[in-house]
């Protein structure tokens, strides 16, 4: 059973800088289950209630945001340990190291949640997506989990469950949770 008392959740009164630490909630489920989807639909719930947020996904290939031939690959291939790429809107940097789900959440600022894709052996306040419809145990046992986000009845261990299809129920949870 998860030790909420004893783990590293961030779901404590923390602080950065004088500004509230933000909420980290961890996805999981098998491959296929939608997570992706599912975590798309919830941020645009979050933000329709006026949360600002973040999301970090893990990929379990390689990651390639830069093609071949590209200034940007051109400045890494040569050496260079970091390359940072913007226009008038948005801007990415790409670090050419490891780093720890801890780093990078250490990076997310002027948030108030943080959802995460992947990361399993380092998740915070783990979700579990189960889609029964798969025919697929839960990939962690519901009660080891913050809540439990379902396609079908589940013992959810006395965690709170929420509908696959109904994200702006979790939505609402999460949101009542930031404000504790």
């Amino acid at each position: 059973m998860f030790d909420f008392a004893n783990s590293q959740c961030y779901n404590q009164k923390k602080t950065r800088g004088g500004r509230a630490m933000p909420k980290v909630y961890s996805f999981i489920a098998w491959s296929g289950t939608g997570k992706t989807t599912y975590l798309e639909a919830l941020i645009a719930a979050l933000k329709a209630r006026g949360a600002r947020v973040a999301a970090v996904k893990h990929d379990a290939h390689r990651l390639s945001l830069d093609r071949e031939g590209k200034d940007s690959w051109r400045f890494a291939a040569a050496g260079a340990e970091m390359v940072a790429v913007a226009d008038g809107e948005k801007w990415a940097l790409m670090e050419y190291r490891p780093r720890s789900l801890e780093e990078i959440l250490a990076q997310m600022h002027d948030v108030d949640i943080i959802l995460v894709e992947g990361w399993h052996t380092e998740a915070r306040n783990p979700i579990l997506l189960h889609r029964a419809a798969l025919g697929q145990p839960p990939k962690l046992p519901p009660d080891a989990c913050f809540a439990v986000v379902t396609d079908a009845p589940l013992d959810s261990g006395g965690r709170p469950s929420f509908p696959l299809d109904a994200p702006e129920a979790l939505a609402e949870f999460l949101l009542a949770q930031t404000e504790e």
